[in-house]
């Protein structure tokens, strides 16, 4: 028993083949949550500037003439090298932070991890890899949880400061406005194609490159630019973030989707490797959802991508996206124009 289990532990592992949902795919979709928040009764404070009630990035409480933005966001491995992992887990959560216009100020870790593979060194590299990300974002880690589990997971607390007078929110966007992207789409699908061993390695690579990218110069292009309103792309899809930020400010939109920028390779996996968390997302958005019947079904698809750790989606005024596009430039991986906000039915997204 004890020969089994040593060379269980020496042979080679792959962190996907112990994830049921890979990255924010493995997260409760849209509808599954609305259903599990409804038993929770909000408490109204003063101080608490955003909560769970517009479904956004973090949340916002006052504390004197400052304000402290706090969120958490785990999930099980997204790629197989654990040091991708780390920094891939740690840009998402702290990108939380950064779509509400705020300052990262420190992290901790939260971890589950099988005991028996403690000594693989697997879980010193997600550490390692979160922790280059934390010192890249200029933020400490001051500590954490971690517990037993079969299945690993790996993700932050990040905790933010900001002036309550300059908070981003998903529920600010106004008639008029223009939405600007700030990275590629198609995480989801590449990395359902690698855990499968089909996703060609510099695809793989590409979205590596762009999970692991902090969104620390998109913010701050956006808050220099006097952005309306923001969300980051991530489990819900594009099509399920942008819906959430529609609906909480009471408006529509209309976007383009031979705009909106994707993952080289993506779009040739698309029509094959699907995780279950996209499949989910396109069904919860479909009845807010106009396509128009040029667009099709991989397209389709690809918009409602579970991403892990994607670009901001950022509604601002027209006359400003020049000055968030020289700002953003080298800072991101794109900045793509992709639509616009209008009056109507809240939520409602026209896709031409």
């Amino acid at each position: 028993m004890e020969n089994d289990l040593a060379t269980e532990t020496r042979a080679p592992v792959r962190l996907t083949q112990f994830s049921h949902g890979a990255g924010c795919a493995c997260k409760l979709g849209m509808s599954e949550l609305a259903q599990v928040l409804r038993n929770v009764v909000p408490l109204h404070h003063p101080d608490a500037l955003v909560g769970y009630s517009t479904g956004d990035d973090a949340a916002v409480y006052r504390v004197g003439d400052r304000a402290v933005v706090v969120t958490a966001d785990f999930f099980a491995p997204i790629v197989d090298d654990p040091y991708d992992f780390g920094r891939i887990a740690a840009a998402n959560a702290i990108s939380d932070i950064y779509a509400m216009g705020a300052r990262p100020l420190f992290v901790l870790n939260l971890v589950g991890f099988p005991r028996k593979l403690l000594g693989d060194g697997i879980l010193d590299a997600i550490l390692e890899g979160a922790s280059d990300v934390a010192h890249e974002a200029g933020v400490p880690t001051l500590g954490g949880h971690s517990i037993d589990d079969a299945e690993p997971k790996f993700g932050m607390v990040a905790v933010g400061e900001v002036d309550p007078e300059r908070v981003v929110t998903n529920a600010a966007a106004q008639p008029g406005d223009v939405l600007v992207l700030t990275k590629p789409i198609g995480s989801g699908v590449v990395t359902t194609a690698a855990k499968a061993g089909a996703a060609p390695q510099a695809t793989l690579a590409a979205a590596v490159a762009t999970m692991a990218t902090l969104n620390r110069g998109a913010a701050e292009a956006m808050v220099a630019a006097g952005a309306h309103s923001a969300t980051d792309v991530t489990g819900f899809g594009l099509l399920g973030h942008l819906h959430r930020m529609l609906l909480a400010s009471g408006v529509s939109a209309q976007i383009r989707s031979d705009h909106v920028p994707f993952i080289a390779g993506a779009r040739e996996l698309a029509g094959v490797h699907v995780s279950g968390g996209s499949k989910r997302n396109l069904a919860d958005v479909a009845p807010h959802v106009d396509f128009a019947p040029s667009v099709d079904q991989t397209t389709r698809t690809l918009l409602a991508d579970a991403q892990t750790s994607g670009g901001l989606l950022i509604s601002l005024p027209g006359d400003r996206v020049p000055l968030l596009l020289r700002e953003i430039e080298g800072r991101a991986p794109t900045a793509a124009v992709i639509g616009s906000v209008v009056q109507g039915q809240a939520g409602r997204i026209s896709v031409a």
